[in-house]
């Protein structure tokens, strides 16, 4: 029997938190830096995302886990002029006034039946952990990410042709981080890490049984 590998105490991250991570987020427990630091800027540089790069965030969404391995997530990934102009005509106008910056944009989908025709009722939840993952991948790459979920589904589906089965979830923006003085002005006081309530809200009580 091989070995298992042990995990350094060095990390990508170097197991260190951003500055304006560290001045805005306050862990309640110990977590590593990755999460952390992994927050949704507004602001690309209309720098060119490499095939390697996006494909590399794209393999790491494939190995998310997902009930029964169905793998239900899928994307529609915008990368040609041709191909932003047909997300603009879904993506809200306010959305547009920094997303139309972002060199890559991506449609998270999700197969909601099995082959058999059977419901995939676990499809968005499995979507989210593949979004989640890619999210963290961009994030170890240098890139940044940040989801819109201000589109039209209806024009979305007509313009992509999407069939009855997949569901539509979210657009991702993927790119550099690009100085907040270039957003409009609206966005840019909201464009740092922003916090989370305690742990404990999310916490839910069991009752006791009879």
């Amino acid at each position: 029997m091989s070995a298992v590998p042990v995990q350094s105490n060095q990390s990508l991250e170097q197991q260190s938190y951003a500055p304006e991570v560290e001045a805005a987020r306050k862990p309640d427990y110990p977590v590593h830096p990755l999460i952390l630091n992994r927050w949704s800027p507004r602001s690309y540089e209309q720098r060119e995302v490499s095939d390697d790069t996006l494909f590399t965030v794209l393999e790491a969404a494939r190995w998310a886990p997902s009930g029964g391995n169905q793998q239900p997530w899928r994307f529609y990934v915008a990368r040609t002029e041709a191909e932003h102009e047909q997300f603009r005509k879904f993506i809200k106008p306010r959305n547009r006034l920094w997303a139309d910056k972002a060199p890559v944009l991506l449609l998270v989908a999700s197969v909601t039946v099995k082959e058999n025709g059977d419901p995939l009722g676990a499809h968005a939840f499995d979507a989210g952990a593949a979004w989640a993952t890619l999210a963290f991948q961009a994030r170890l790459l240098g890139l940044s990410t940040r989801a819109i979920g201000g589109f039209e589904h209806d024009i979305a589906r007509e313009t992509l042709q999407v069939p009855d089965s997949v569901a539509l979830h979210a657009v991702i923006a993927l790119g550099y981080r690009g100085d907040a003085s270039a957003l409009d002005e609206s966005f840019r006081e909201a464009e740092q890490p922003n916090g989370r309530r305690p742990l404990a809200d999310s916490l839910l009580p069991i009752p006791a049984g009879e």
